[in-house]
């Protein structure tokens, strides 16, 4: 699809990276618990503003993880790197704008097949993921189980599992986000 080389002028490797500053930038579909995971990574650290020109809201903050500071957005729900709502454009535009360090992709776990061709488009286009898979005490609750290790093994992409509402998981989310930072 070509979106590689969308990319390429920030994500061609960490030695050529023209970003200044270290970013994490959390996408995914609406309601999978982005807001949730961002809470828990930035605390109290949070500003809500209007991306230019819109009235669509982003949310920054700042995350301190192993005594690295990092940039937090929380981008609008999208469903692809081909934006048909405003929303998505925006996310798009903050994915190819702000160049994050690391993309933390965020699905509902018990939704995971419907969610993961946007994780490839993402892999594809050669963008820093980590699959975050949210929800997962509702994914077992529903009797499915996800072999997380074989997930990471194909996609070739850390698979880390949370549970946003109860902080599970996240102290593995901030480890492997360190690594990219």
């Amino acid at each position: 699809m070509g979106f590689k080389n969308l990319f390429r002028r920030c994500h061609k490797d960490n030695s050529e990276s023209i970003c200044l500053d270290k970013k994490i930038a959390l996408v995914g579909n609406p309601n999978v618990g982005k807001s949730v995971i961002f809470n828990n990574l930035t605390g109290m650290y949070v500003t809500v503003s209007n991306y230019p020109g819109t009235t669509v809201e982003i949310s920054k903050g700042v995350a301190k993880l192993d005594g690295k500071m990092a940039e937090v957005i929380d981008t609008p729900g999208m469903y692809s790197l081909i934006p048909i709502t405003e929303e998505e454009r925006i996310g798009r535009s903050i994915l190819l704008n702000e160049c994050p360090s690391v993309i933390l992709h965020i699905v509902d776990a018990k939704n995971l097949d419907r969610m993961l061709s946007f994780t490839i488009q993402l892999i594809e286009a050669g963008l820093p993921v980590i699959l975050v898979l949210n929800m997962m005490d509702e994914t077992e609750r529903m009797g499915l189980s996800i072999d997380i290790k074989k997930l990471e093994n194909k996609l070739g992409i850390p698979v880390i599992p949370t549970v946003g509402i109860n902080k599970k998981g996240m102290d593995a989310l901030r480890n492997k986000i360190t690594e990219f930072l």
